[in-house]
Parts: structure tokens; C-alpha cells; sequence
């Protein structure tokens, strides 16, 4: 009984965390899907069959699309518990193993769904707080020409407190964003009071109807419909942090309750009152409820802003550690949680684009012109990948895999290509930012390909060269040295100067790499392999899981159970620093993305601080290689 009561207490617990974190994006949809929808712009009149059709659209792509889709299929296809497009690749690319010819499609396929999550990170901030804030204009004109100067402000103010972490804000958001859903909901309740026979949108022949009667401008207006459902990647991406359970508990019992109530309330509003689509979702509000509800929608905002920040740094770690990006500094500012990071360099960058959205469009309504085709394109990307997923690593019937991800993939096919047309009205911002970030990720892919080619090609193989070095062996000097090497079975560069300018070596040699599994997380038991390899030599391989901090320090403490007692202030690490050159017909890559490459090599961060290495200890040793 007592178990019972405690493990219904962490639930509640977890799924009130869940709240503030993984539901932040598709919460804050109400402030501004429904207005969009039903733009007068659209040239679909506002009589009682178009709003209904309007209202049923959004209804059954929320249960198709969150419910269905995200929350019962693809949130079963967890890499270990951890979710996401990082997550999903790497799941991806393991169920294929068999079939290598699908591995490189999948990687790019996957890195482009990877890359397009930061466009859709730059426009959720703006959006969301620039729609909250805009609601002042209802209760006063006073305030239009510092919408987007305020909005400015609290951005700013939101991205310079990120270097203090999270942990301590974070206690209130599941609390605020509970608050938000029930006052959202109460709203919607308001609303439909007031034209009951709104309720009939929960017949999906509205939708229908909706969809096949107005010709081209029920495509246009699908492309405002997707509105209502960005975020619901994030449902998926942020369930190793709760759990399926808290994730589904909290959708089922309180987020789609409030936000079809919601949109419910804002339709019957604009029944009763046409001119209520210039904002529904604050003209349904009494007017006493205006202020506290801008107040308390710019904290959702900010919370949902917050959360997609987050997202940016940790989808920017497991692309480091999965070999998409060079090392970057990361910041942990939690002692007890390893996933409360802060990464300078991906903050200011993101805070700059956000800015300049908001400056640039200026208005919730232009920025959706710009919303929703990155979102869309996530989309279709995870349902390309866990296509693989169930049919190779779940070893399901082809028709039925076919059947299930063809349904869907049908639906974000028809989103996607509703939101192309709003390309020429900003959704190109999204596209060009996705492209930037995809050029970066697939060159150093690619690039670093290429470079441990070179480097294995131009090496000696390790084991041939132990053999002849022992043959006449140099000097042993007492301590450990340890070689980091990415090619195990070539002789490190660094061991090579080491011997040609000292004419020394340890009596201990330790070749150590570091290897990043397909997997989120790594045993302890698992995490060290040590090959003895003679006369003081060994190979130490060292595994982390894309979502483990790689700490080389600890790792090698390990190392005593196999026989390796490495005492740290003995032991000194050979590092090779490379130095990229592009040069011409090099690497098999374009000249812009040889050069791209040895840019992003150059500004990597130090190896040292990214493996935990003590810097006292490192002695690096540099060679130039062109690519």
C-alpha cells in the first residue's frame, strides 16, 4: 500500500515537472493558432461551417498528430529512455547495421530533422513572447510602439540568466505552467458558454468538409492549422528527463483537456463576435482577467522559451559526442544533474537570432508566415526514421510498417507542404538557418571521415611498430604516458615526435581512445577495455554513450581492476594537436568546405577541458595535415 502511494507520488511529481518542461511549445500555441487559422487574409469567410471546419481541423490533427502519432507510436521507440532526433538517429542507424546501404541516407536524413530544430528554436522565443505581450493592445493603444521593445527586453533578460542554470527557476515552472492550463481552459469554458453548439467540431466531417471545400485556400489555411501542434516533438525529445508515463499522464489528463477546450472557447467567440479574430484568445477573457492573463502568458512563454533554449544546448551535446560537431565548451551548472548545461557560444549565437526575428518581423502575425516549416519537416523526418526502427529493430511485418508510418507520413507530407507556401513570407528564415546548421554538421562528418583516412593512411600500424621498437628499445624513464589517439591501430603522431625529440620512453604506455556508442548511456562495468600489448604497453578503450560527460580522469581510475594502477601525478598526456590546411583537391569535399572544415577545427575547443584532462599534466605536440 505504502509503495503504491509512493510511486503514485513520484508520478505526480514527475508528470508536475513534465508540465513546465515538455509541454512549454505546444502550450503556448493557443495565443496565437486560432487567430491565424482564421486570418481574414485567408479569403475564407468567418460563417458558422468555416469555423466549425476550422475548430474540427485543428481538433483531430491535435489527436492524429500529438496523441496518435508522437505520444502512442514514437514515443514507444526510445534509445534506452532518452527520445529525440539524436536519440532517433542513433537508434536508427544501430537497427540498420545489417543493411550499411542504408546508414548514410539515414545520417543525412537525420542530420537535416537535426538541423532544422534550430530555426525552430529561433522562432519559438520570438513568437511566443512577442504574441503574449501584444496582448496590451486590447486593453490600450498606449503600448503598440513597445511591443517589440519590451519583448526585446525579456528576451535579453531570459538568455543572460541562462549562465546561472536552471535549476533554481526551474522548480516553478511545472507550478506556472499547471496555473496556465487551468486559466486556459476555464477561458475556453468561458467561451463556449456562450455558443454551446461549438461542440459540434468534434465531428471530424467538419474537417472534411473544411478541408475539400475551399480549394487552394484550405491548403493555405492547413499551413495555419500546424500551428496548433508545434511542440509535439518536444513531447518525444524531453521524455528521458520524466518518462513515457508523466509525459503521456500529463497530455492525456490536463494539456489536450485545456488546449481543445481553449480553442473550443476562442471559435465560440468569434461565432458570437466575428471581429474577435484580431485576437480570440484574449477577447475571450472578461476584462478584468486581461492583465493577470498577459502576465501569466509571458511567464508561459518565457518558461516554453526556456525550454526550447535547453533543447538547443542538449541537442548540441549529443551532436558533439555522435561526431556532427566539433567539441564546444560546455558549462554544467548543476552539481547534481548532468543534463543542467550551459554552452556560451549556442546562447549568445541563438539569442542574436531571436532578436533579430523579432526586429526583423515585428509582429506575431508576420513570424507565423515564418512558423511551422521546420516544425513540419522534424516531423516528417521522425517518421522516416522510426519507419527503420520498427521495421528492422522491432522486426515488424513490412505492410504493417508501411501502413503505420505511411499514414502519418501522408499527414506531415500535407503540413509540409502547406507551410512551403509561406516560404516568400518568412519561411525562408527557418530554411536558411536549418541549411547553415546542416552544411556545418555534414562537413564535419564528412571532413573528419576524411582526416582519420589520412591520418591511418600516413601512420604506422601500432602493433609492427611496438615489435621494431623493442627490437632495440630507447630509454625508460619512470611515470605513465598516455598517447590519445582516434586510431587505435595506428601509432599515435604525438608517440612518434615524443621518440624523435626526447629519444624517451615511459615505462608505462598507455594508447587510449575514446569511443561514442549509438546509445545514451554507458555502464560503469562497460565503460573501460585494456589489451595488454607487452613490455609496459596497453591499449585502453574508453566507451561513453552520447548522452554521458566524457571524463577521462575518472575513466582511467577504472583501469586498476584489469591490472592498469595509473597514479595520476605520474602519468603525463601526449596529446597531438592537428593542424587542418585545405589544399587543393583535397578531402574530397568542395574548397569552401575543406576551408569550412579547418575553420571549425582551428576554433574546437581544448581537448583537455572537454575530456576532464588535468592541465598540468598535457604536453601537446603539434603536426599539419592537409586535407
Amino acid at each position: 500500500m505504502k509503495r503504491a502511494v509512493s510511486q503514485r507520488s513520484s508520478l505526480s511529481a514527475l508528470t508536475l515537472a513534465a508540465l513546465g518542461i515538455v509541454f512549454g511549445d505546444i502550450g503556448t500555441s493557443p495565443l496565437y493558432a486560432v487567430k491565424e487559422t482564421f486570418a481574414p487574409g485567408h479569403g475564407i469567410a468567418l460563417d458558422r461551417a468555416n469555423i466549425l471546419g476550422g475548430l474540427s481541423t485543428m481538433f483531430w490533427a491535435l489527436m492524429v498528430v500529438v496523441s496518435l502519432k508522437y505520444v502512442v507510436l514514437i514515443m514507444r521507440a526510445d534509445n534506452r529512455g532518452e527520445g529525440g532526433i539524436m536519440a532517433l538517429i542513433a537508434l536508427a542507424a544501430s537497427a540498420v547495421r545489417e543493411h550499411p546501404h542504408w546508414r548514410l541516407p539515414l545520417m543525412l536524413i537525420g542530420i537535416f530533422g537535426a538541423s532544422l530544430f534550430y530555426g525552430d528554436a529561433v522562432l519559438t522565443p520570438a513568437i511566443s513572447v512577442l504574441s503574449a505581450v501584444e496582448g496590451l493592445h486590447i486593453g490600450t493603444t498606449v503600448f503598440d510602439p513597445y511591443v517589440v521593445p519590451i519583448a526585446v527586453g525579456v528576451l535579453l533578460a531570459l538568455f543572460a540568466i541562462q549562465a546561472r542554470g536552471t535549476a533554481a527557476v526551474g522548480r516553478f515552472f511545472g507550478p506556472v505552467t499547471m496555473l496556465w492550463f487551468i486559466a486556459i481552459g476555464i477561458a475556453g469554458i468561458h467561451g463556449i458558454a456562450q455558443a454551446p453548439g461549438v461542440l459540434a467540431a468534434l465531428n471530424p466531417l467538419h474537417a472534411f468538409a473544411f478541408l475539400t471545400g475551399h480549394g487552394a485556400a484550405s491548403f493555405v489555411v492547413l499551413g495555419s492549422v500546424v500551428l496548433a501542434v508545434t511542440g509535439a516533438e518536444a513531447l518525444y525529445a524531453d521524455m528521458g528527463h520524466f518518462g513515457k508515463k508523466a509525459v503521456r499522464v500529463g497530455w492525456f489528463s490536463l494539456v489536450a483537456p485545456a488546449l481543445v477546450l481553449n480553442y473550443f472557447g476562442q471559435g465560440a467567440v468569434i461565432l458570437v463576435r466575428p471581429e474577435a479574430v484580431a485576437n480570440p484568445f484574449y477577447l475571450l477573457l472578461p476584462g478584468w482577467a486581461l492583465y493577470p492573463m498577459i502576465a501569466l502568458a509571458t511567464a508561459a512563454t518565457v518558461i516554453a522559451s526556456q525550454a526550447v533554449i535547453s533543447g538547443a544546448y542538449s541537442i548540441t551535446r549529443q551532436a558533439v559526442q555522435l561526431g556532427f560537431l566539433p567539441r564546444i565548451h560546455v558549462v554544467h551548472t548543476s552539481a547534481r544533474e548532468m543534463g543542467q548545461i550551459y554552452i556560451p557560444s549556442i546562447n549568445w549565437t541563438l539569442c542574436a537570432a531571436v532578436i533579430l526575428a523579432v526586429v526583423w518581423f515585428g509582429s506575431s502575425s508576420r513570424l507565423a508566415g515564418a512558423y511551422g516549416v521546420a516544425v513540419t519537416a522534424t516531423m516528417m523526418v521522425d517518421t522516416l526514421l522510426t519507419f527503420f526502427v520498427i521495421r528492422y529493430a522491432w522486426r515488424y511485418p513490412l505492410w504493417l510498417c508501411l501502413a503505420a508510418t505511411g499514414f502519418f507520413l501522408v499527414i506531415d507530407l500535407a503540413f509540409f507542404g502547406a507551410t512551403l507556401l509561406k516560404i516568400a513570407d518568412g519561411g525562408w528564415f527557418p530554411l536558411a538557418i536549418g541549411a547553415c546548421v546542416f552544411a556545418m554538421m555534414s562537413t564535419w562528418r564528412r571532413g573528419r571521415e576524411h582526416l582519420f583516412s589520412r591520418l591511418r593512411a600516413s601512420s604506422v600500424p601500432l602493433e609492427d611498430f611496438l615489435k621494431s621498437l623493442f627490437l632495440e628499445p630507447p630509454l625508460r624513464v619512470p611515470g605513465t604516458a598516455v598517447f590519445l589517439t582516434a586510431t587505435p591501430d595506428a601509432t599515435p603522431h604525438a608517440l612518434l615526435h615524443n621518440l624523435n625529440h626526447n629519444k624517451v620512453l615511459h615505462e608505462r604506455v598507455v594508447f587510449l581512445t575514446v569511443e561514442v556508442r549509438e546509445e545514451p548511456w554507458v555502464p560503469n562495468k562497460e565503460r573501460v577495455v585494456c589489451q595488454k600489448l607487452g613490455n609496459g604497453c596497453w591499449r585502453v578503450f574508453v566507451n561513453y554513450g552520447f548522452l554521458d560527460r566524457p571524463d577521462v580522469t575518472r575513466a582511467l581510475k577504472l583501469c586498476a581492476g584489469a591490472g592498469l594502477d595509473i597514479e595520476m601525478m605520474e602519468t603525463s598526456f601526449f596529446l597531438s594537436r592537428e593542424l587542418i590546411a585545405a589544399a587543393e583537391g583535397g578531402a574530397g569535399m568542395a574548397r569552401w568546405r575543406d576551408r569550412m572544415f579547418a575553420a571549425m577545427a582551428r576554433n574546437a575547443s581544448s581537448i583537455t577541458d572537454f575530456f576532464n584532462i588535468p592541465t598540468n599534466r598535457v604536453i601537446e605536440l603539434g603536426t599539419r595535415i592537409e586535407i
